[in-house]
């Protein structure tokens, strides 16, 4: 397994990408539409080739995660993109609720400029529980110039949150996700990794 940049990479991984995003998050994006391969379709113009980190083995993506500087969007949405894909009422309202959850949500504390932040990361189902995510992460920490590193995750992620403890990082702030009985959980909380303090 190799750790790539997506701008690096000889092909474009968007599309790959795409389907890992929409397997791991489709209890949100059903919404949209059921057929999983017209969202991969939707969505795979949105991940900014820059901040994306792939994990690649025998050519086949097994996962992936973002890191951005709190400025730069990890995704990048097209609403004539989506519309193409969903269809012109589907994805005007596609594009207005995710780019407000995506692009226009500010964190909930300052971004300092020694702060990365660590977004969207995903691996495929058939490579899950094999340290997809721990290695990208890992290389995200060593290949980045940030001290600090932040990430959100829902209180009922269990099996992240105890990733990322082991990774080193630490709830510092839990702020009360609004919508609890939709989106299925009741906090979103943020956590920290320093490094050298492990």
């Amino acid at each position: 397994m190799k750790i790539i940049k997506v701008n690096s990479a000889e092909n474009d991984l968007r599309s790959s990408i795409s389907e890992i995003f929409v397997e791991g998050f489709y209890q949100w994006l059903k919404f949209f539409s059921k057929d999983k391969i017209k969202l991969a379709h939707a969505f795979s113009h949105a991940f900014n080739a820059d901040v994306f980190y792939v994990a690649v083995e025998n050519d086949e993506t097994l996962g992936f995660a973002a890191c951005t500087d709190g400025i730069k969007h990890s995704i990048q949405l097209n609403q004539r993109e989506l519309r193409q894909h969903l269809g012109f009422i589907m994805g005007t309202v596609a594009y207005r609720v995710l780019k407000k959850e995506f692009e226009d949500k500010p964190y909930p504390f300052e971004i300092t400029q020694d702060m990365g932040t660590i977004e969207f990361v995903a691996t495929s189902s058939k490579h899950r529980g094999k340290g997809v995510a721990t290695q990208i992460i890992q290389h995200i920490h060593t290949h980045t110039p940030f001290k600090k590193y932040v990430l959100e995750v829902a209180d009922t992620n269990i099996n992240a949150i105890r990733l990322y403890k082991k990774l080193g990082y630490q709830v510092f702030k839990q702020v009360p996700e609004p919508h609890s009985k939709q989106s299925g959980f009741n906090y979103y909380l943020y956590m920290q990794f320093v490094k050298n303090s492990v």
